[in-house]
C-alpha cells in the first residue's frame, strides 16, 4: 500500500510500486483527466505535477510520488496560474479534439507558475514535449501569453 497526496487529498492505492503513476491516477483513483498517450513521455498528454514540477506519469512510477504532492488536470484550476490559463484556453479556443489539451494546460501552468512574464523561448521550450495532433500551437501559444497577461493584472 502507497500513501499519496493527489489533489490536497490523502490517498492509498494498494498497486507495485514501480506501476506508472499514471495507471494509478486512472484506474485506482478515478481521475482519468490526465491521458495516456504514447506510454514513452514522449507526447505529455499524460502531464501531471508533482512537487509543482510538470512530469510524465506514464513513465514516473508509483514510488516516485510517496511522500510529494500531486496536482492533475482535476485541481489545476485551483491555483491562480492554473485558472488562468483554463479561462485564456476557453478565451482561444484552443481545443479541438481535446486529447491532449490536460498535458498542455498541466505544462503551461508550471511554465508561468515558474516564469509568470515568460519569452517566446520559454513558451516554446517549456511546451516542446506537449505534442497536438490539431496543431493548436497558435492557440495555446496566444492562450499562455494572454494568461500570463491575466496574471499580471489579478
Amino acid at each position: 500500500m502507497l500513501n499519496i497526496n493527489v489533489n490536497g487529498k490523502a490517498a492509498s492505492v494498494d498497486a507495485e510500486p514501480d506501476m506508472p503513476l499514471l495507471w494509478a491516477l486512472r484506474e485506482d483513483l478515478q481521475l482519468t483527466g490526465t491521458k495516456f498517450g504514447c506510454g514513452m513521455a514522449l507526447c505529455g498528454a499524460c502531464t501531471v505535477h508533482l512537487d509543482g514540477q510538470p512530469v510524465r506519469s506514464c513513465s514516473t512510477p508509483l514510488s516516485a510520488a510517496a511522500g510529494k504532492k500531486v496536482v492533475t488536470i482535476e485541481a489545476i484550476g485551483n491555483s491562480k496560474a492554473g485558472k488562468a490559463v483554463q479561462a485564456a484556453w476557453v478565451k482561444h479556443d484552443v481545443p479541438q479534439c481535446g486529447y491532449c489539451q490536460s498535458g498542455q494546460i498541466m505544462s503551461a501552468t508550471a511554465l508561468l507558475t515558474a516564469k509568470p512574464r515568460p519569452s517566446d523561448k520559454d513558451i516554446d521550450e517549456a511546451m516542446s514535449g506537449n505534442i497536438c495532433r490539431c496543431g493548436t500551437y497558435n492557440q495555446i501559444k496566444a492562450a499562455i501569453k494572454d494568461a500570463a497577461t491575466a496574471l499580471q493584472g489579478a
